[in-house]
């Protein structure tokens, strides 16, 4: 900063200090103003402009993260229509067992038999049912064709995961059709058991694997809460202000302000005194 000569008053050097302190001042009570008006630490690049840059790319992170989990959550819905398909698979099957178990015993006559193959022809008519109305999507979840599907679970391009239902889980498929099923007598409801307990095998395997990937999709979705909330809190310590320390700092910039502006007063009075060596 210029010396000051109050001998020499062509030139006031001492109110263009104090009018130079009054400017800086000023521009950083403009500052702190916009931060706490905007609750922003960086409102322009020329602030920060590695901090903004390390600010956009967190930002951006978040809010892939936050798409993602989204992803996961229409994931995780799916399974669970797929797996509530499949209980309901499930239940039939051992309804299924429990009446040719009953068929399987020969103290029922004909007119028991036929009434149990009747509700074992309904009961497969229902499953089918039951694999026609799982959708997801307009899409069949049981009848063997969802399958090689892909799932966005992250905010990079490889975050990726597959999933798939190949079994088909329609009444012929496993084999307790109609046409299957025969509890005509105590042998041939021996085999009509032993295809039902096959399918209930088929059925539980499917009910496995639907729950091992609903527990990763759950890791997951976890996972991600937490990523975003750390990226969404460094994101905070770098882009946004600190508001008890920009009010502090607005404090005294303001008071600065004050003093700056009367030393300029007093700057521009000072050459004044001068013109005593004139007067005499």
């Amino acid at each position: 900063m210029a010396g000051a000569d109050l001998s020499r008053i062509n030139t006031n050097v001492a109110a263009l200090n104090a009018l130079k302190a009054l400017r800086d001042t000023n521009q950083k009570l403009a500052i702190h103003q916009l931060r706490l008006a905007t609750g922003k630490r960086i409102n322009s690049a020329g602030e920060d402009p590695a901090g903004l840059v390390f600010a956009k790319r967190l930002e951006s992170r978040a809010r892939g993260l936050a798409v993602a989990r989204d992803n996961v959550g229409d994931v995780q819905n799916l399974l669970s229509t797929a797996e509530g398909g499949a209980q309901s698979i499930s239940e039939i099957l051992l309804t299924m067992k429990e009446k040719i178990l009953q068929a399987a015993n020969d103290t029922l006559g004909t007119e028991e038999r036929a009434a149990v193959e009747s509700q074992l022809d309904d009961l497969a008519a229902e499953i089918d049912d039951i694999v026609g109305a799982t959708l997801w999507g307009g899409q069949q979840l049981l009848d063997g064709s969802f399958t090689g599907k892909q799932f966005q679970v992250g905010e990079r391009a490889a975050d990726t995961m597959s999933f798939g239902v190949t079994q088909n889980h329609g009444a012929a498929t496993l084999a307790v059709a109609d046409s299957d099923l025969d509890v005509s007598s105590a042998a041939t409801s021996s085999t009509a058991l032993s295809n039902v307990n096959t399918a209930i095998n088929t059925i539980n395997t499917s009910l496995q694997n639907l729950g091992s990937t609903q527990l990763r999709v759950g890791i997951k979705e976890a996972n991600i809460s937490v990523s975003i909330n750390n990226q969404l809190a460094a994101h905070n310590r770098i882009f946004n202000a600190d508001m008890a320390a920009e009010q502090i700092e607005l404090l005294k910039n303001s008071l600065l302000q004050q003093s700056a502006t009367a030393m300029l007063s007093q700057a521009n009075l000072a050459p004044q005194s001068v013109l005593q060596l004139i007067l005499g």
